[in-house]
């Protein structure tokens, strides 16, 4: 098991994409602990082995620098860093107050640069890693998300920044996961129908499972990945088709 004896921090490690990250650790072996605001409906496991909960509010300075001292104080070291924790609802730029997509900036940007530079001194005593979860949305135009785009792709420039500053000992890299499928795709996506024409979409012809996002990360955190650092790792099933092709008249089969 690639990092048996390792312990590593999941922000947002409670459910969906989160909770598949923290199984997959679990899998390869780490000591895991999952935080978010409130406690999970169910125990975060895998193969018999249980992720530790530990409420956090990631806004609050103090609280941050005293849950990342405390996993320390509890299980001796901190090799890992995953911040996921994120998200935003569908809001177009004009049916919002500006402090509202403040907000969200503060969740998917502020947040993991919080989290970060309270677990640093932990990782550099370790040489341990941070993986910073990014999204395509911080790539692309990302209309009715605009402001969390924008903090995706400030969180990736961010991690560049960091993996030079940081380096050698704490290696930094960003996870760029395409489209998921979790409990809460519905209320971006529709009902059964939604979800398959979204599907139909990626080249892949499918949505990610929280899993394989997990299964890279665990990859971006184990000895095999020693010398990346600083680099974006896409995991989308291919992207997206660019709609020019099938609104193109010319090369089509007749």
């Amino acid at each position: 098991m690639e990092l048996k004896g390792r312990v590593a921090v999941v922000t947002g490690g409670t459910r969906g994409v989160g909770a598949g990250i923290a199984r997959a650790f679990l899998a390869a072996g780490a000591r895991v602990v999952v935080c978010a605001r409130r406690p999970p409906d169910a125990a975060v496991e895998e193969g018999g082995r249980q992720a530790e909960f530990r409420p956090l509010d990631l806004r609050d300075g103090p609280a941050v620098q005293e849950f990342f001292a405390g996993v320390v104080a509890a299980y001796g070291r901190l090799d890992v860093l995953v911040n996921n924790a994120g998200g935003t609802p569908y809001r177009l730029l004009g049916e919002g107050e500006t402090a509202r997509h403040a907000r969200v900036v503060e969740l998917n940007l502020t947040a993991p640069l919080r989290a970060s530079l309270a677990a640093y001194e932990h990782l550099r005593a370790s040489g341990g890693s941070v993986v910073m979860i990014g999204s395509v949305s911080g790539t692309r135009p990302s209309p009715g998300t605009a402001a969390y785009g924008a903090a995706k792709a400030g969180l990736e420039n961010l991690a560049r920044s960091m993996a030079v500053e940081w380096a050698p000992r704490v290696r930094v890299n960003t996870l760029v996961p395409g489209m998921v499928r979790t409990e809460l795709s519905h209320l971006h996506y529709g009902d059964d129908a939604g979800l398959a024409a979204v599907a139909r979409t990626v080249p892949a012809g499918r949505l990610a499972e929280p899993r394989e996002i997990g299964d890279a990360a665990v990859f971006l955190a184990s000895a095999r990945a020693a010398y990346v650092n600083g680099a974006s790792l896409l995991v989308h099933g291919g992207g997206e088709r660019p709609a020019f092709l099938d609104a193109a008249t010319a090369n089509r089969e007749k």
